[in-house]
């Protein structure tokens, strides 16, 4: 059973998920960029229009090129493992060049890397936006309440496990009759790679989860390295 096709509530059907007008593309969620050939054949997808589909491309090369960078500690295309992020860095000198003035080298020698937070922020709402319609059938979604991005590895411990744990073996709302997010409400797994409340979609390259208890709430996990929290009343 295929879950890009499964349950679709027609309401979503000729809309942009983003902005609420006629669709003309097919977005991935997430973008290509963040997963490694050969794709997984469950990438989540959604209906958008061309400006918003493009309008985030720039932003989300941006950050998986600065994800592959922070991980290998370096902007060196024969030291990243990533054939895509080498592809794109060779391919686009001034991106390269923002990411290496992003990296610093603290007094003690300790290296870290200084995010542009705002195009950060953009891509993480547009994700979450986009599983909230796809899960949820909740699209155009207004301002969140809060959105927040951290490393995992600089979580604390009782922080990181209220992150992972997701939900699981509480009361939750249900939510809509029909949506994926009601299947395994009801116990069903509309996944073969759902493990509990996390959808994984590649490997160790991308999860995330979406949770209705009183508003939404949309983790998401890139390169087991970064997580994403957004969250709407």
């Amino acid at each position: 059973m295929d879950p890009r096709h499964l349950c679709v509530d027609e309401r979503l059907l000729g809309t942009c998920v983003y902005c609420g007008r006629e669709p003309d593309t097919r977005d991935h969620v997430p973008s290509k960029v963040f997963l490694d050939n050969p794709l997984p054949d469950n990438i989540p997808v959604v209906e958008a229009c061309a400006a918003c589909n493009q309008g985030f491309s720039l932003d989300e090369e941006y950050l998986a090129c600065l994800l592959e960078c922070v991980l290998c500690g370096t902007v060196d295309t024969e030291v990243l493992h990533r054939d895509k992020v080498k592809h794109i860095l060779a391919e686009k000198p001034l991106l390269a060049a923002r990411l290496r003035e992003s990296r610093r080298t603290m007094e003690d020698g300790c290296v870290t890397w200084m995010p542009d937070e705002d195009r950060v922020r953009n891509v993480v709402l547009k994700l979450a936006r986009g599983y909230a319609a796809y899960e949820l059938s909740l699209p155009q979604l207004d301002d969140p309440l809060r959105v927040l991005v951290a490393p995992v590895l600089c979580m604390a411990e009782a922080e990181l496990d209220e992150f992972e744990r997701a939900g699981a073996g509480e009361l939750r709302a249900w939510p809509e009759i029909g949506s994926r997010a009601f299947l395994r409400a009801c116990g069903a797994k509309p996944y073969p790679n759902q493990n509990g409340h996390w959808v994984r979609v590649q490997g160790d390259r991308y999860r995330y989860c979406v949770d209705q208890h009183g508003g939404v709430l949309v983790r998401i996990v890139i390169a087991e390295y970064l997580a994403c929290s957004v969250e709407w009343e």
